[in-house]
């Protein structure tokens, strides 16, 4: 686990708490407005963020996420500037950021480039969503030597054998996707996120957070109650996109984040397995499994 994210999810799992990851657009209303959208975040109580590389074709990405995305690249962000963005931050915030994206912007001109960049300008890690274990090794072991995390998603109906594959690969946190499909707004959360996270658990000592669809501080609070933190995107977009002046958007997201946060803090997390994380060491990434 990086230095940063080690330094912000260890004391607070310890104490009990949560966490609460948001994930925005970077770009959306320009790189100045995300950079302020960044820092509310940070004083929201937020304990990380996932900042999404803007791309052409979002796969995995609902509606509310894509019209993001398309509004970031109107602007011409590009990874570059992300990154450029990074460091800037750093000047104001320790707050761990992890860039979010698919393959692609990180092949030009080359991935170990992107990940040098990265690493100098104080991102803390990297979510390729559509990077699979099986073809990640080479950027896996550039990231490692960088102190640069790697995160992958679990879905509902990845195998036993995937999992473990997950698993091997992940530093930093797990990333669950409570649902099948793409990312946006859900009327509730699914019955089965409670099995979902235990099958994890069986094999990672690594943070579980729970993604995908969570809509209301209510979801929030019910998969805090589940697992050890969530990441929120889509609702936070939205509220943003209601803005109708930048003032107003962050207004709207900032009091939306602090919402968030007041309720996945307030739920406990279970006392023996933060014994077990906090004070074991995260270094071990799976139980039981040959790495």
């Amino acid at each position: 686990m990086s230095a940063r994210l080690m330094n912000r999810f260890k004391p607070e799992l310890a104490a009990g708490r949560k966490l609460f990851v948001p994930f925005i657009t970077a770009g959306d209303r320009g790189l100045d407005f995300t950079r302020r959208a960044i820092m509310a975040l940070a004083r929201a109580g937020a304990d990380a963020v996932e900042l999404g590389v803007p791309f052409s074709d979002p796969l995995a990405d609902g509606k509310i996420i894509q019209r993001s995305s398309h509004r970031a690249l109107e602007q011409g962000t590009n990874l570059p500037a992300i990154i450029s963005l990074v460091k800037s931050l750093r000047r104001e915030t320790d707050i761990p950021i992890l860039l979010m994206g698919y393959l692609n912007p990180f092949l030009q001109p080359n991935m170990p480039s992107n990940a040098s960049l990265a690493q100098a300008a104080g991102v803390d890690g990297f979510i390729i969503p559509d990077l699979t274990p099986e073809e990640a090794g080479s950027w896996i072991s550039i990231c490692r030597k960088k102190d640069l995390d790697t995160i992958f998603l679990v879905t509902p109906n990845s195998t036993s054998d995937r999992l473990k594959a997950i698993i091997r690969c992940s530093t930093g946190y797990i990333y669950y996707v409570s649902v099948t499909g793409t990312t946006g707004l859900r009327n509730k959360l699914p019955a089965d996120v409670r099995t979902g996270v235990a099958r994890i658990r069986r094999y990672s000592s690594l943070p579980i957070l729970v993604g995908f669809g969570i809509s209301t501080s209510r979801q929030a609070a019910d998969a805090a109650d589940i697992a050890d933190g969530v990441i929120v995107g889509s609702a936070l977009i939205q509220a943003m996109e209601q803005g109708s002046t930048d003032h107003d958007a962050l207004r709207r997201l900032r009091q939306l984040a602090e919402e968030m946060v007041k309720a996945v803090k307030g739920k406990k997390y279970n006392s023996l397995v933060a014994k077990v994380k906090c004070c074991s060491g995260w270094d071990h990434r799976a139980k039981g499994l040959k790495l």
